[in-house]
């Protein structure tokens, strides 16, 4: 780990509510505020900011991607560092559950989400995925949840505390997933890495991306909780809580 940067292995988190998991939001975004360089998160961040996200997947029960973070550049759950395996472990702990939210049930099931046997992985998909899809999916061997229709993130959270016991979900993306969260208020921290690129395009998407803004009397409004800048990879490293 780069010294100048901030160490995450060590952190504390907020009891679990009864009804959902504490809910961490982790992101990198470019210094123009965009979370993607052609369809791919990949040049943003450092090699600092990829193995602090893994620092912030070590507290966690479950890590959840929505389906075009899948799609594009696939996910899982894993450390990747044997350190962090290693702590980890010395807290009783086993790899966390990798997770993945669709509504439209178009998934790759030839990437290694679907087909890794060293890390457990549940995908969540709504109603409205036709049962020919779901059951394409269920095929893979992962186990399938369906929710209700326009009540998908609560009805995944619930689920996640109550089913799977989680107490600690990270949230690693997208766009889409990240204002799905926000709009239903179940963000408690926000983790952001200002990468030291300008991407520009009037068409490349944001980190925070939906159909409907916020209006001004229900915008989000975080708290900082810290900033550490990086003079080695002139990245900032932002804690954030929600207010």
């Amino acid at each position: 780990m780069d010294s100048s940067g901030p160490d995450y292995t060590e952190l504390l988190f907020p009891p679990a509510p009864l009804d959902r998991p504490t809910v961490i939001l982790n992101g990198v975004m470019s210094a123009d505020g965009k979370a993607v360089i052609k369809s791919t998160e990949q040049g943003i961040g450092s090699s600092t900011d990829q193995r602090l996200m893994r620092e912030l997947r070590l507290h966690a029960d479950i890590v959840l991607n929505g389906a075009e973070t899948l799609r594009t550049s696939g996910t899982s759950s894993r450390l990747g560092f044997k350190d962090l395996d290693e702590i980890r472990q010395s807290r009783g702990k086993t790899v966390p559950i990798a997770a993945v939210l669709s509504r439209s049930g178009n998934l790759p099931v030839e990437k290694q989400f679907f087909q890794a046997t060293d890390f457990p992985a549940v995908v969540y998909l709504s109603e409205t995925v036709p049962e020919k899809k779901r059951k394409i999916i269920e095929d893979t061997g992962r186990p399938v949840v369906v929710l209700p229709r326009n009540n998908e993130i609560k009805a995944m959270l619930v689920h996640m505390r109550n089913v799977l016991n989680c107490e600690l979900l990270l949230v690693e993306g997208g766009p889409a997933i990240y204002a799905a969260f926000y709009k239903e208020g179940c963000v408690d921290e926000v983790f952001l890495t200002i990468g030291p690129v300008i991407v520009a395009g009037e068409d490349t998407l944001s980190l925070v991306s939906g159909k409907n803004a916020f209006l001004p009397e229900t915008v989000p409004h975080l708290e900082l909780v810290s900033s550490i800048p990086n003079m080695e990879t002139s990245e900032v490293y932002l804690r954030y809580r929600m207010k």
